[in-house]
């Protein structure tokens, strides 16, 4: 009995929809000719997605002919929601993500190569070691955007009265000095760090290319294979050491979020926690009156203060009926101005390197001028474009790294099931 009141109301929808000039039709276009685009965002924050909101805001005010419908989307499930919809033949023409998803959609064909279509200006605005996050197989399938250095937030009260070295970009702490310190900061009801590792893949990751660590190589032949070497035990070995010999570590923080270690934090359970910048923004909503913080660059070993980065992008649907006027909005979007706006709306760094000298991102308020010091040292985190590394993650490495962290299996256990275990699952998708 259901059945004739969806097709009446579908109907009535249509109708609805024509009466009003706002149907599309197959091609994209309104009933009256006007091109509509949507624009899947994952802006989360209210400062983020206001800006975005304004600035779809301002380009339909200048473009009646292009109009941008804003589509809100969510990290939590982004992944499986664009499979669905690129198979369902619903994908949004402009796609908001993050690098390290794009390898799947990128080779199984769902998204546009950009090359031919982007403006001069943004692909010479943006590094070269950005866009090397969004090419796969030779070509560019995302816009490289906003980037998310990982820093130490520390209570400043008793980062000065340990009487520790303050580290800055241009001298920062050794991954050795770094444990010393945590040491000289551990009390009686406080540890000199907490480490929220919920999901410790990519932290291990990226913070390893400051130990020489890369941990995926590629071989003559092009093919990813996994090797840990003596790079890769230096993050590794640092907070396993500080979980489990120095106790200079709180073991519970190891099955958290970034988010649920901030009230020990704010409470002096823990005098700093290594996070990524964006944290910022929670710390100045929820720190209590008073509570003095200071932002430091993550340590440094034999890579310097090198940091694997994934960051958040802008792709074009290949499904799109539109793609020049997608790219367009896009570099809309990512005019300097606009970028800037995008990345302090997200409390993040801009990849385009003109907005990254403005003014406002240079302050010692908040800790931007550290963070921004850092946006030199990032790298494209070293499973960027490797096939096969979500399965690889979820099954092989963060079971293998939460119990290596707890002390549950040694380093040689580790390197067997990150690498021997890991090499089965990537040949599998290299035959």
């Amino acid at each position: 009995m259901r059945a004739p009141a969806r097709r009446t109301a579908a109907a009535v929808t249509v109708l609805a929809l024509l009466l009003t000039g706002c149907w599309s039709a197959g091609d994209g276009r309104d009933a009256d000719g006007t091109i509509r685009l949507r624009f899947q965002s994952l802006a989360w924050q209210k400062e983020s997605v206001d800006a975005n909101k304004q600035l779809v805001k301002e380009w339909n005010a200048a473009h009646p002919g292009v109009q941008v419908d804003y589509v809100q989307g969510s990290w939590d499930n982004v992944h499986d929601q664009l499979l669905t919809s690129f198979e369902g033949g619903e994908a949004p023409d402009i796609i908001h993500d993050a690098s390290d998803d794009l390898a799947d959609f990128a080779y199984g064909g769902y998204l546009t190569d950009l090359r031919p279509l982007l403006p001069d200006r943004l692909k010479a605005d943006i590094p070269e070691r950005s866009w090397r996050t969004t090419t796969f197989g030779g070509g560019i399938y995302g816009v490289p955007f906003l980037q998310e250095p990982r820093v130490l937030i520390a209570n400043t009260k008793l980062l000065k009265a340990s009487g520790a070295r303050i580290p800055t970009p241009q001298a920062p702490w050794s991954w050795a000095e770094f444990r010393d310190v945590t040491k000289e900061l551990t009390d009686e009801g406080r540890h000199g760090v907490a480490w929220p590792l919920r999901e410790p893949v990519s932290v291990t990751l990226n913070l390893g290319l400051s130990g020489g660590g890369q941990l995926f190589h590629r071989t003559a032949d092009g093919k990813a294979e996994l090797r840990f070497e003596k790079g890769d035990e230096v993050v590794t070995g640092t907070i396993r050491d500080q979980v489990n010999s120095d106790r200079s570590a709180a073991r519970t923080a190891l099955g958290m979020g970034g988010s649920d270690a901030l009230p020990g934090f704010f409470g002096g359970r823990y005098a700093m926690l290594p996070l990524g910048f964006a944290y910022r923004q929670q710390v100045v909503e929820q720190a209590p009156e008073g509570f003095a913080w200071t932002v430091l660059p993550a340590p440094a070993g034999s890579g310097g203060l090198a940091q694997g980065v994934s960051p958040q992008t802008l792709s074009v649907a290949e499904d799109s009926p539109h793609k020049e006027e997608a790219v367009a909005f896009i570099d809309f979007l990512l005019r300097p101005p606009n970028m800037v706006r995008l990345a302090r709306g997200d409390w993040m760094l801009p990849t385009g390197t003109t907005a990254l000298a403005h003014p406002s991102l240079h302050t010692a308020e908040h800790g931007w001028a550290t963070g921004t010091a850092l946006a030199q040292h990032l790298r494209p985190a070293p499973a960027q474009t490797v096939r096969g590394y979500p399965e690889w993650k979820d099954k092989v490495a963060t079971p293998a790294l939460q119990e290596y962290y707890s002390g549950a299996i040694d380093r040689g256990e580790l390197r067997k099931r990150l690498v021997d275990d890991g090499n089965r699952v990537l040949a599998r998708y290299q035959r």
